[in-house]
């Protein structure tokens, strides 16, 4: 989910995914192939030196392939594999559960995902997005596409429409916070603790802007 959390970075496992076909198995496979050698190279030489063909190389896939899964190189930075892993999260949580308290649980198993395996990554695409005007662009543009698909997910739990005024702006704020709080994490250096700080940004959406400086 593109922008949801940008500490959600590692490979997921078998059993952190919905069940997919053997086409869908190899897609993912080759994204992550290609997400990697992207990795290796940014760390290496950096961002701005990184060139498609030599993911390509790296990746062993051609540049053309590179294309077809991510339209620019940004994309490869910023887009992962935890659509539906999320979405399905919070279609799972007890109905009776009051709202704030599931996009809190998942909000925590999106970034206990992200970060158990791999922080390095983490604090590279974090890093990336604060020192590199093109990625943090990108990521911009992505926010409205990964809000729509919030806006179906807050619909099916509440029962209300997605396509709501209400909806949207709960959808939008909780994107634009998940964004700021990544870039907070980067710009301090990574050394708060992510899972701590979404807490705080949750705090803020649910109760609003403490009366307390921290």
């Amino acid at each position: 989910m593109t922008g949801m959390t940008a500490a959600r970075t590692r490979s997921t496992s078998p059993a952190d995914r919905p069940h997919v076909g053997l086409r869908e198995r190899k897609k993912i496979k080759t994204r992550e192939a290609i997400r990697a050698a992207t990795y290796a190279l940014v760390e290496e030489q950096g961002y701005d030196a990184t060139t498609i063909d030599q993911i390509a190389d790296r990746a062993e896939v051609s540049p053309s392939t590179v294309f077809r899964y991510f339209p620019t190189k940004e994309d490869i930075v910023l887009t992962d594999e935890y659509d539906a892993v999320i979405l399905e999260e919070i279609r799972q949580r007890p109905a009776e559960e009051p709202w704030p308290d599931t996009i809190r649980y998942v909000m925590h198993r999106a970034v206990q995902l992200g970060t158990s395996e791999d922080e390095s990554v983490s604090r590279l695409r974090t890093h990336l997005m604060v020192q590199v005007p093109a990625v943090r662009s990108r990521m911009m543009e992505s926010m409205s596409a990964t809000g729509r698909m919030l806006c179906e997910a807050v619909g099916e739990r509440t029962g209300r429409d997605p396509d709501s005024l209400e909806v949207r702006v709960y959808a939008m704020s909780l994107i634009g916070g998940l964004m700021e709080t990544s870039m907070y994490w980067a710009e301090h250096g990574h050394r708060d603790d992510f899972e701590a700080l979404v807490d705080r940004t949750l705090d803020v959406l649910e109760h609003g802007l403490p009366t307390e400086n921290r």
